[in-house]
């Protein structure tokens, strides 16, 4: 990509990177990596779960009722703990991947790369290989060629992206019922904006974008290094191996076995510019550490292939360390995890999940609170007796229709009035407030100040929580 030079245009013209196909390990990994996202993207909406009062779909947003069905799991608005911890895992989690591996969230399991990775699959299989796609990148529109083959790419470039869309719609609503409504033109204007919306976006992201995203608008690349240490492994060029002292040439006549290219001062890069034509940001990684370098591998799995055509040793290009590669004479490569940097952020990682696992195993079957109604804090009766009023509110989140008793300990009997609330039955995340009231005679009044409301659940869930009764301001 070309620089802004002084004084000249604010923008400059898109190259369009057309990156080749490669195998090896990263290249299968990031593979396994994407198919293992779309069948678990694509298919979730679709995976029965059954529920005993809501539809038997595994993972589904009920907005209307105001839950989130997932799995046996049932979260509610107030649980939005649960969602602040979960970004704060997830954070600290990418920080912890980076202190590790450098980019390497960005380079196999961002949605970014995954969506990029699969619509690059489809322009090959349409187009072909990248010289036959530089070809018909030159070739004019006039060419029926051209016109069957990159229209063919663009219309499949777009049934994913709806594809794509329609699924994070479906998320939202009883998948079935809910396809059949958007097909039928039943569905709420919402679903069809949203479809619209992220069909658009996807198609702009994965088509027109792509390595744009990471080098502008994404904001982790211009942070990470903030999170580099020089132990941290990432993919790296050994340039004391590839360039030796005079530079790096191409395997010419006299300039293929190795030792005749060492005798020669050459070092063992062919110059055969592999590594950048299989790169999806194309960015040159000969030319050091870059903030654009996604550590997705696949000049790794380039170089490699190269080497073992020419005889050379493996690990031209790597995963290694800024420490590892400044040595005379570099070490195999391992795993530098032993820093304040990496132990704290696993150390946080294991505190957090270990916590939030917890919270989610223990929480109650009901939510409740009580406040006592203090307009007026109490009412004296005409024989002299003493009246505190509370409210009561219960939120069943059992997962299922429960039947809730409410009791007091500490007063005497008959002392508490619950109307014919004794006893309620609460349908699964609905509330139900339950106006008591607590009625003494002056003398037990006085001698009265706490007492406890107990609430027990069908489930054999039991609260227990303190009032005060006043008698005075």
């Amino acid at each position: 990509m070309q620089e802004q030079q002084p004084g000249g245009d604010l923008y400059f013209k898109r190259i369009p990177i057309i990156p080749r196909s490669i195998k090896g390990p990263f290249r299968r990994f990031k593979s396994a990596i994407l198919w293992l996202s779309f069948a678990v993207y694509f298919l979730l909406p679709w995976l029965p779960w059954s529920r005993p009062d809501a539809p038997a779909q595994a993972v589904m947003f009920d907005i209307p009722g105001r839950r989130y069905l997932i799995f046996n799991l049932v979260v509610y608005p107030q649980d939005i703990f649960w969602l602040s911890m979960l970004l704060f895992i997830a954070a600290v989690l990418l920080f912890f991947i980076t202190a590790l591996f450098g980019r390497a969230f960005c380079g196999y399991f961002c949605f970014q790369t995954i969506w990029t990775d699969a619509f690059i699959f489809l322009e090959k299989w349409f187009q072909g290989e990248r010289p036959a796609r530089q070809r018909l990148l030159r070739e004019p529109w006039s060419k029926g060629e051209k016109l069957l083959k990159v229209g063919g790419t663009r219309v499949a470039w777009v049934l994913l992206s709806f594809w794509t869309a329609l699924t994070f719609v479906l998320y939202f609503g009883y998948a079935p019922e809910l396809l059949r409504a958007i097909f039928t033109g039943e569905a709420p204007a919402a679903a069809y904006i949203s479809t619209l919306a992220l069909s658009i976006s996807t198609y702009a992201a994965a088509a027109l974008l792509r390595e744009h995203v990471c080098t502008f608008i994404c904001p982790y690349g211009r942070f990470q290094s903030a999170m580099y240490e020089p132990e941290t492994l990432t993919v790296h060029y050994d340039k004391k191996r590839g360039e030796g002292e005079a530079g790096r040439i191409l395997a010419r006549a006299g300039l293929r076995d190795r030792g005749e290219r060492q005798g020669k001062g050459h070092g063992d890069c062919v110059d055969c510019g592999l590594c950048v034509q299989v790169c999806p940001v194309g960015i040159d990684i000969r030319d050091g550490l870059q903030y654009t370098c996604i550590s997705c591998g696949l000049c790794v799995d380039a170089c490699n292939s190269i080497m073992d055509k020419m005889g050379y040793p493996r690990g031209l290009i790597r995963y290694d360390s800024e420490t590892n590669l400044s040595k005379p004479r570099p070490e195999p490569v391992r795993l530098h995890w032993k820093n304040l940097k990496v132990l704290g952020y696993g150390v946080s990682l294991i505190l957090m999940c270990a916590y939030l696992f917890y919270d989610i195993g223990h929480r109650n079957t009901f939510e409740h609170s009580i406040q006592q109604i203090r307009q007026p804090l109490f009412v004296m009766l005409s024989d002299g007796s003493i009246r505190n009023r509370y409210q009561i509110r219960l939120t069943n989140i059992s997962g299922g229709e429960e039947l809730y008793s409410i009791s007091a300990h500490g007063l005497p009997e008959g002392a508490l009035d619950l109307g014919n609330f004794q006893q309620v039955h609460i349908r699964n995340g609905k509330s139900v407030i339950i106006q008591a009231s607590v009625q003494l005679d002056p003398v037990r009044a006085a001698k009265l100040h706490e007492f406890e409301f107990h609430i027990h659940s069908g489930k054999g869930d039991t609260v227990i929580d303190t009032a005060r009764f006043f008698t005075s301001k």
